[in-house]
């Protein structure tokens, strides 16, 4: 197993060391289903995640991750932008409310908005990310699309630090996963999101644990598809 060490900015290199609350205490911002969410709880279950989701943050009341978060009995925020004068507005409540519970970090899982530079600086070095591309390829939408015009012969998903740019913060950890013949938009967004699934715990854990920068490499097959994942230990 080889080894490799990532570099990054002394901001985010100091974050992963310097927590005081026990346990490890994440918050998580999504807009969508929920099914990181449900792989963190999961992880989280197993005892594969150590830390305690200390609540679940969204711009959309009635997506699936409210309600996955409140079957687990984890505490829930919902704001509605229409409801704020700005975005910045927005972002004050939504941040303000984040920063009650104390979070250590805070994990984006399918959080479908911008987040204001305030906020970023705020909690610069405690906000990750999980982008359906092998960053820095594709940032933005439409990642599956682009993959397949290009005719690129891997794809996969990337958890990164949030910073001010979009998708641009310093990588965590990488998910690769092969495009095959006949690929769809469908069928290779699906194989990706298998891949997210395995990666963002995994991520977490490793900046729970104190992330020093160390990577390691796996092979997991997962229902067939190989994911070859380059993960924080």
């Amino acid at each position: 197993m080889r080894n490799a060490r990532e570099t990054h900015s002394d901001p985010f290199s100091r974050a992963v060391r310097n927590f005081t609350l026990s346990p490890f205490r994440v918050a998580v911002l999504a807009s969508g289903r929920g099914s990181n969410l449900l792989a963190l709880i999961d992880a989280q279950r197993k005892g594969v995640l150590s830390c305690e989701i200390v609540g679940v943050f969204s711009d959309k009341p009635d997506c699936d991750a409210i309600a996955k978060a409140m079957q687990y009995g984890i505490p829930v925020t919902a704001l509605r932008p229409k409801d704020c004068a700005s975005r910045a507005a927005f972002d004050q409540q939504m941040f303000a409310a984040i920063a009650a519970v104390q979070p250590d970090l805070i994990v984006c899982a399918g959080y479908m908005r911008i987040i204001s530079e305030f906020a970023v600086q705020q909690f610069e070095g405690r906000i990750i990310n999980i982008h359906p591309s092998l960053l820095p390829k594709y940032p933005g939408v439409d990642t599956h699309e682009k993959v397949l015009a290009a005719g690129d012969p891997v794809h996969g998903c990337s958890v990164h630090f949030v910073t001010a740019g979009v998708d641009e913060g310093p990588v965590i950890g990488r998910a690769e996963v092969d495009v095959k013949p006949g690929d769809t938009t469908e069928t290779l967004a699906a194989r990706v999101l298998k891949a997210e699934h395995l990666l963002y715990p995994r991520c977490v854990a490793a900046v729970a644990a104190g992330w020093d920068g160390l990577s390691q490499f796996e092979r997991v097959d997962v229902e067939g598809d190989v994911v070859r994942l380059t993960v924080p230990r």
